[in-house]
């Protein structure tokens, strides 16, 4: 019986010399040395056909700026040959937000082809023509899709199977169950006459958990209202009945 092929990440762009970058240290870097995860990266350059190796013209319309050309992005999509298997991802300011949800679908598959815009953007026609789903990581603009490229990467390559040292590491963090991570304390057990929480301290597991649960809660509902409208079961309070802390935006 032969190994599953390991995770693959396929990236197209104008700059392959950011990559590896970070993912070549720490977590990702040793997963990547392993033979855990891959990493192919292919400059969209090589797909121009001009002696000027041009890959971008001016916006149809008019406008300032450059657009990134169908035929070229066509052409260096088709050669990297990712099948109708692999996600083909554009990273875009104009996407859908990157949730951890799609992080951990992601990371269950076999690996997306990525493509990292710049310029003014990337023909319609190719986002169309070739399937591309347009993914942000935030509210802003960057110069171009390689950093988020790198956090996507990255967000996928430490779920996969013996990235991170303990299977749990995975679960108890911000958004693995629609929440913001706890607070976390550690030696000294006092801090610039600060301590960590006795109940941290107590031994006792259920305890702690419940703690735990409540500041994720607490956390959520006030840093993250649109996260904490999503939560669908209340918590008992200390005299047993349900409750919900309230969000800031609540009346």
């Amino acid at each position: 019986m032969t190994n599953p092929a390991p995770w693959r990440a396929t990236v197209l762009t104008l700059f392959p010399e950011m990559f590896p970058g970070p993912l070549g240290v720490s977590l990702a870097g040793r997963a990547l040395a392993a033979g855990l995860w891959q990493l192919e990266v292919r400059d969209i350059r090589a797909s121009a056909t001009d002696r000027h190796r041009s890959v971008d013209d001016t916006p149809a319309g008019g406008g300032p700026g450059m657009v990134l050309r169908a035929d070229v992005l066509a052409a260096a999509i088709d050669a990297a040959g990712s099948g109708s298997e692999r996600p083909r991802l554009l990273m875009s300011p104009r996407g859908r937000p990157l949730t951890q949800a799609r992080v951990v679908e992601l990371a269950k598959g076999p690996g997306p082809l990525i493509v990292c815009g710049r310029f003014e953007g990337v023909d319609q026609r190719v986002i169309d023509g070739r399937g591309l789903e347009e993914i942000s990581i935030g509210d802003y603009v960057l110069s171009g899709g390689e950093i988020a490229a790198l956090a996507l990467i990255d967000a996928c390559v430490r779920l996969l199977p013996g990235v991170m040292g303990k299977e749990a590491s995975g679960t108890e963090e911000s958004f693995s169950d629609g929440l913001l991570e706890h607070p976390q304390y550690t030696r000294p057990q006092l801090f610039e006459g600060v301590p960590i929480p006795e109940i941290l301290t107590s031994g006792d597991h259920a305890k702690v958990a419940g703690w735990r649960r409540a500041q994720s809660e607490a956390l959520t509902a006030a840093r993250r209202p649109d996260l904490w409208a999503q939560v669908p079961t209340p918590v008992p309070n200390r005299a047993g009945r349900q409750k919900k802390p309230k969000s800031t935006t609540d009346g």
